[in-house]
């Protein structure tokens, strides 16, 4: 072979050399980002805003319970005495604003009425005594004294019908402002002590906020709760949602409302998502995530929920993520 030959064979093999890997990848479709990650679920924990024991549980774990379905119950004794007693002292206190607001009873005052009308008859028969004194005495049958001591009967029984005459006045008339003010303001200060006995009765019997799953209970019927522990956990309907780990250098890659796809072992088709959170923060891989490769790299937590209610993922269960195809949106 000629070397002028030989140097175009060389220049030949060194070009299709470079070429190759721009050809194959022409030729092959660029694998979409992937990354680790799990399931988990948005729990609502259930307690009641004070202690006591376990009276009733009403569900068991793996149980579907609907909205306002009852969960537990705790002993309310106290509770419910102390709602007994709040509802005495609130009557009792508005009977007392009842009464100084009208008069007194109608015997009461048919009582005063009976006592004026005959101490009217008292000061007429008084007049018409001191009027026959008068003729006695110009008659010069009885002294000026006589005439003094009849005057003195007439005036005291005008007196004693003015009394009564006030006092049958004073028996329709209500309470002063003042002592009805103070009664009213006890009675809506008892009002309100009854319904705190009662807000404290109801925290003791709680009802589920939604429909949902028992996930988990933590308490037996017998057992003493701490005020505000949880009894049980309840899993709702769309609450799982996939968390996974993004290294810094394809974080630019996932932004909120981005579509990914998750998948895993046994789910068969995978399950559309779009992200919701993109941490600000970055951290090592943790542990939980399976990949030997990722462990020692830096990465951001980013969660995505299914775009279905009913996607048939299970808290931590295993996914793997990556994004979605440029023609499938959120």
């Amino acid at each position: 072979m000629k070397p002028e030959a030989g140097a175009r064979t060389r220049q030949r093999l060194q070009l299709g050399l470079l070429l190759l890997p721009l050809l194959t990848a022409a030729c092959s479709d660029k694998p979409l980002a992937g990354w680790s990650g799990y399931a988990e679920g948005d729990y609502v924990y259930i307690a009641a805003a004070l202690s006591g024991r376990l009276e009733s549980l009403s569900v068991q774990e793996g149980q579907s319970v609907a909205k306002n379905a009852p969960l537990f119950a705790l002993d309310a004794d106290a509770e419910r005495a102390a709602s007994d007693e709040a509802q005495a002292r609130l009557t009792s206190a508005r009977a007392q604003a009842a009464n100084l607001d009208k008069g007194r009873r109608s015997d009461e005052i048919a009582v005063t009425q009976a006592q004026l009308t005959q101490a009217q008859a008292a000061a007429a028969f008084a007049k018409s005594e001191l009027a026959r004194q008068q003729q006695l005495l110009a008659q010069g049958f009885v002294s000026q004294s006589r005439i003094e001591d009849a005057t003195t009967a007439v005036k005291q029984a005008q007196a004693r019908v003015a009394e009564l005459d006030a006092a049958l006045n004073v028996a329709k008339l209500p309470g002063r402002v003042d002592e009805r003010t103070a009664t009213q303001a006890s009675a809506k200060a008892a009002n309100e002590v009854l319904r705190q006995s009662q807000w404290r009765e109801a925290q003791k019997q709680q009802r589920a906020p939604l429909d949902a799953l028992v996930s988990d209970v933590f308490f037996r019927a017998g057992e003493f709760v701490p005020a505000g522990q949880a009894v049980l956990s309840l899993l709702p309907p769309g609450s799982i949602k996939a968390r996974f780990f993004v290294p810094e250098a394809e974080l630019p890659k996932v932004k909120p409302g981005q579509a990914v796809l998750l998948s895993c072992d046994g789910c068969g088709a995978p399950v559309a998502a779009h992200v919701t959170r993109v941490a600000t923060q970055v951290e090592f891989t943790p542990p939980v995530i399976y990949s030997n490769a990722q462990r020692a790299k830096l990465v951001y937590l980013v969660e995505a929920r299914p775009d279905a209610a009913a996607s048939g993922l299970h808290p931590g269960q295993p996914l793997d993520v990556r994004l979605a195809p440029a023609g499938i949106k959120p």
